[in-house]
């Protein structure tokens, strides 16, 4: 009897260990992608541009109670200085949402799910081929730098997805990124 009651309880705690018999909720599997993607998102740098700056008690840091909203529409940048001379290539402005180089002027996207300015219409499909492909619904214009999308098309498909779950569960707002501005002839 005690060896059939060992091999049992062997058996239930297999199964446990490897998922058998388990039941989780559409919701817990839900909460555990939108957890994952909000730690990927805050370990891979997206804040770092998408986040604008402001001012706190030890220098700059990242505005996250506009949420990811890219580069501010009521900040107008003034014409970029002239590139490509010397060691200086590339400049970002102050609240690291605007950058202009060889590549022209770009600025970073608003992420947050408003339909009108952000990324509420893009299925997750689309998301995912855009990090994929390093263009606009993975068929649109380029993603311009700095957007480091050659290092994140690197991320597997369910950290891609993990990422967008948690970009789509956040609040929508409105943010009129500027439109990319392609390099002048000199």
């Amino acid at each position: 009897m005690k060896t059939t009651i060992r091999i049992a309880v062997g058996a239930l705690a297999c199964g446990a260990l490897l998922g058998v018999g388990v039941q989780v909720s559409s919701a817990e599997r839900d909460s555990k992608q939108i957890g994952r993607g909000k730690h990927l998102t805050m370990t891979s740098g997206c804040t770092d541009c998408h986040a604008p700056l402001k001012m706190g008690p030890n220098g700059p840091e990242n505005d996250l109670s506009r949420g990811l909203i890219g580069h501010p529409q009521e900040l107008r940048m003034p014409p970029a200085p002239k590139m490509g001379e010397g060691p200086w290539v590339w400049i970002g402005s102050g609240t690291t949402t605007a950058f202009a180089g060889p590549w022209g002027v770009s600025y970073a996207a608003n992420l947050t799910p408003d339909p009108e300015t952000g990324i509420g219409k893009w299925r997750e499909v689309d998301f995912v081929n855009a990090i994929r492909t390093g263009k606009h619904l993975g068929v649109g214009r380029p993603i311009m730098p700095p957007m480091p999308w050659p290092a994140y098309r690197n991320m597997t498909d369910e950290e891609l997805r993990a990422i967008y779950a948690y970009l789509m569960s956040q609040a929508p707002v409105k943010n009129r990124v500027p439109d990319y501005q392609p390099p002048q002839p000199r």
